[in-house]
């Protein structure tokens, strides 16, 4: 443990350390979480529309799995005698002081509760911040922010999927933002859909070489324009040369690193997120789940030794210059610093590692390398000709100063000198033909990039946090929609590169949600109350208020959509055509039901006048039924002779639990 290695302690025990007057423990992410509704009463287990809203007064709690040993040896360490203040070093942000404030709450410690706040896990910094430990209730806004989050997104999920789920018989999962995420992905393929191809034409004349391009025309135009120019001589109109100055791209925080990964290694979002987890882990790369893509200032110094370890791990040269500046920001650095290999990862044998952890320590070190690297500076020229009264362009671009680029090359086209007023000889003149393209799906890199910028029109500059999701819950919001079957990835002809297409369900899904769960404004609008709680500008008991006003609201007005069962069908295999509605039978473990949940009609395999008769209701004698109303059946058992015979059942569907009667004789 850091804390422990820059403090000197080194008394290793069950679960803690112990030296020096401290006793160092850990938590593993939440050890509490908010108790599931039954716990507010035994009825909720089942799921009524008539139950909801379920707004509890006062919260209840349950030990998240696998958490009790270690809640048990923390409320043990509190309760020592010998201990007289509690050290909060949780991560530095809402959520590290949830984490903390629940294990010291619900462990009814009341001793001096101390907080170290530290961005940079840098030695100096660990040592500066032990040193000016901050009062720890002097952090309430950030964690009454934490729990407000957490309690908000509570009431929206359980009530609305209750809610949802009881209206249209099946479970659909809402929340805060998967709703949002899947109507992102529905949005995009209906205006994928919806995208109606134009075919555009231009000119395109050859000349010294180099293709210039008329503008977008219709066919006849570019066919008559191309017969006047070939043979004919262009003019140079004008030379427009500009110099473009592109600074270093950033350092990567976990949403910028799954998006590389996505691009470069095809990757999922929760693949580099298992795959950075581990290389954490081994002390190889720092926390993963960091929203930063910056350093803090007190860190520069280090970045010319971490720009050598980069180069060594990335098996690059290193930069010819090194800014260390323009990577280091207190401002820009909220939980954690950007994502950076370790000094470990200089000394370790990277040769053992998994394939996928090595490519993956090494897209962050390259990215290292770029982002403390000097400009690219390039020259871009812009050629117009004029020929038969009409104009052709052309552009080329040439490198005066690589920078960053010499980590990432890519190809230019250049111009030949030359001058204005100068005549080409139009070498070749031909039409191409162009047709508009739609949006492209979304792949996961594209998709966490719109994540990142949802709703951000709506939130003041003054927001922290944007988007919708967190660095470190993006991903698992991602697997929840494909493993829920709502969306799908459809891997590409190379095997590599996904797409994310909205199954069925998720279209139907999205389409039945009201605004306030579809749009990416209510992530927003929390937001920015969160951050106002955080800062004393707005009581607790306010927003959720609002928040249950809300709620009570959705359940009170909520009215399904009509014939909505047509939205979600089962993908069952069908049996037949219901004898009363004329929807689609499907076949179930427990038989065999109509698609239609206002219909109810039903053939049920453990039926009382089945089971008394021995007989069994298979998939073939259940399409008999349907078809003709009557199935012939052998051996069925007497249980007044205790013998068998054979007879035809025969369906009535007059009344409205079907019943059955015997035939004899075929």
């Amino acid at each position: 443990m850091r804390y422990a290695s820059v403090l000197g302690v080194k008394g290793r025990q069950d679960g803690y350390l112990e030296g020096r007057g401290y006793l160092i423990s850990w938590c593993f992410g939440h050890l509490w979480g908010l108790a599931d509704a039954d716990a507010y009463d035994p009825k909720y287990k089942k799921w009524n529309k008539t139950d909801l809203p379920i707004l509890p007064t006062t919260w209840q709690y349950q030990l998240l799995p696998g958490s009790q040993k270690q809640m048990a040896l923390l409320r043990r360490l509190m309760d020592r005698a010998d201990v007289t203040e509690i050290v909060n070093a949780c991560d530095p942000g809402r959520e590290g002081e949830l984490i903390f404030r629940n294990v010291y709450n619900l462990a009814q410690c009341t001793k001096p509760m101390l907080r170290l706040w530290v961005s940079s896990m840098e030695d100096e910094a660990i040592r500066e911040g032990f040193a000016h430990l901050r009062p720890g209730l002097a952090f309430n806004g950030v964690y009454e922010a934490a729990l407000c989050r957490a309690q908000a997104d509570w009431l929206v999920g359980i009530n609305a999927t209750r809610l949802f789920s009881t209206a249209y018989h099946r479970t659909l999962v809402i929340g805060r933002v998967i709703s949002p995420t899947l109507s992102m992905v529905v949005n995009r393929e209906q205006e994928i859909a919806r995208h109606k191809p134009e075919t555009f034409y231009r000119v395109c004349l050859t000349c010294e070489g180099v293709v210039f391009q008329s503008e977008k025309m219709d066919q006849a135009q570019a066919e008559a324009l191309a017969a006047q120019c070939a043979g004919q001589t262009a003019v140079v109109e004008e030379l427009r040369e500009t110099e473009q100055v592109r600074t270093a791209p950033a350092l990567l925080d976990l949403t910028a690193l799954q998006r590389l990964a996505n691009k470069q290694l095809g990757y999922t979002a929760q693949q580099t997120l298992d795959y950075a987890q581990s290389l954490y882990e081994k002390k190889l790369l720092t926390y993963p789940r960091t929203d930063s893509r910056y350093l803090t200032e007190d860190m520069a110094g280090g970045v010319p030794e971490l720009a050598q370890l980069c180069a060594a791990i990335a098996e690059e040269d290193p930069p010819e210059a090194i800014l260390e500046k323009q990577v280091c920001c207190n401002g820009k650095v909220t939980d954690h610093t950007a994502l950076l290999p370790t000094r470990s990862a200089g000394a370790a044998d990277l040769s053992v590692l998994p394939t996928p952890e090595l490519k993956l320590l090494q897209l962050v070190a390259h990215q290292v390398l770029l982002a403390v690297s000097p400009p690219w500076v390039r020259k871009e020229t812009e050629v117009t000709l004029s020929c038969c009264d009409a104009c052709f362009t052309a552009k080329g671009t040439v490198t005066t100063h690589p920078g960053w680029r010499k980590y990432q090359p890519s190809e230019e086209k250049t111009l030949p000198q030359l001058t204005q007023g100068q005549e080409l000889a139009v070498d070749q003149a031909e039409v191409k033909e162009g047709v508009t393209k739609p949006p492209a799906h979304y792949t996961e890199a594209s998709l966490l990039a719109a994540m990142e910028q949802a709703g951000r029109e709506e939130q003041p500059k003054e927001t922290q946090r944007r988007g919708i999701g967190t660095a470190a819950t993006r991903a698992g919001i991602l697997e929840r929609l494909v493993s829920q079957g709502f969306v799908q990835r459809v891997r590409g002809k190379d095997g590599q590169t996904a797409t994310l297409i909205p199954a069925q369900s998720g279209s139907a899904l999205a389409a039945i949600l009201p605004e306030p769960l579809r749009s990416p404004q209510l992530t927003a609008q929390w937001e920015w109350s969160l951050q106002k709680i955080e800062d004393g500008l707005l009581e607790p008991e306010a927003f959720l208020s609002e928040v249950q006003e809300m709620v009570t609201g959705l359940v009170s007005e909520f009215t399904p959509v009509e014939d909505a069962e047509y939205l979600f069908p089962s993908n069952r295999p069908v049996v037949g055509t219901c004898p009363r509605c004329g929807r689609e039978v499907t076949e179930s473990p427990k038989g065999f039901f109509c698609e239609n949940p206002r219909c109810r009609f039903a053939l049920w395999r453990d039926n009382r006048f089945f089971t008394n008769k021995q007989f069994s209701l298979t998939k073939e004698k259940a399409q008999a039924l349907l078809q003709r109303g009557e199935v012939f059946a052998e051996h069925l058992y007497s249980e007044k002779t205790g013998s068998y015979y054979d007879a035809t059942i025969v369906l009535d569907t007059s009344t409205p639990v079907p019943r059955y009667f015997l035939k004899y004789g075929q």
